[in-house]
């Protein structure tokens, strides 16, 4: 395993349909790719607009199965194809009534490795998502890649310390972060809360947001996705506020280790001391 990763990530406008958006994210895949990237992540549920703008029983058709629905295994062969490890943020259906904000972790050679579920579900304007989605059920999960280990954490779920913790703990050398967030609810949080997770944890964070004004609701997507490093700085530009883009960066694993020795903070925690955190 490279000590250098090449990574990418791509943030993006709204398409229209569902198959024009997937062969745009193919087409960004190839591109990224031929630049030697060998993981990318998408947007949260990638495939379809941000329809939590709106409370209305029309939008469960964006749902499909997992890892057998259509979407997850189109990405599997495009896995195979690149040599990429993908990250696929969807709307699942496990069954009647059971619906998460899913992401799924597909390997270089086109395996599905498993799957997170969305941890913390907003219900504010524009953000109806418990109109939509149960509360994620499979922990925390990291998984061994070809490039490394990699979690997931997906959007309103960066507000929150502990899942940050808990992937950190669990071995992830790279997290990636898809969201969907507009200007003028958080934007000033952007590069502020995943920058500090980087730290706080000593590992990467691919931190990827939507970019402009979709159907369902005024919601202004700004884009600004990046990779950030343990130390908290961003690797290479931030993304534009305002287009699709593709972002590529080279992630030195090495530094993990590095910052780990140098402010040990896994060392100093105090486990036998945070009991009252989450007593009833």
């Amino acid at each position: 395993m490279a000590a250098v990763v090449r990574a990418a990530l791509v943030q993006a406008t709204w398409t229209g349909d569902t198959d024009s958006m997937i062969a745009k994210h193919e087409e960004h895949a190839r591109a990224a790719a031929a630049r030697g990237a060998k993981i990318i992540g998408f947007q949260e549920v990638f495939n379809a607009p941000y329809f939590c703008q709106v409370q209305e029983p029309e939008h469960y058709r964006w749902a499909e199965p997992v890892p057998d629905g259509p979407t997850v295994v189109r990405m599997q062969a495009l896995a195979r194809e690149t040599g990429m490890v993908i990250v696929v943020p969807v709307f699942e259906i496990e069954q009647s009534g059971f619906y998460y904000n899913t992401a799924v972790v597909i390997d270089a050679d086109g395996s599905v490795l498993g799957s997170y579920r969305k941890h913390h579900i907003p219900q504010i304007n524009g953000f109806w998502e418990k109109y939509y989605f149960k509360p994620g059920n499979l922990g925390w999960p990291v998984f061994d890649t070809a490039v490394g280990r990699v979690g997931v954490y997906i959007c309103y779920d960066r507000h929150f310390p502990e899942g940050w913790r808990a992937l950190g703990l669990a071995g992830a050398q790279i997290v990636y972060n898809p969201s969907a967030t507009s200007r003028g609810l958080s934007s000033y949080l952007w590069k502020l809360e995943q920058p500090a997770a980087a730290v706080a944890n000593e590992y990467f964070i691919a931190a990827i947001n939507r970019v402009g004004v979709e159907e369902y609701g005024d919601n202004d997507f700004y884009g600004t996705s990046y990779f950030v490093d343990p130390r908290g700085q961003f690797v290479g530009d931030v993304a534009s506020d305002s287009k699709e883009e593709l972002v590529v960066r080279d992630l030195d694993l090495g530094l993990i280790d590095e910052v780990r020795q140098q402010w040990a903070f896994y060392r100093d925690r105090r486990p036998d001391a945070y009991g009252d955190l989450t007593a009833p």
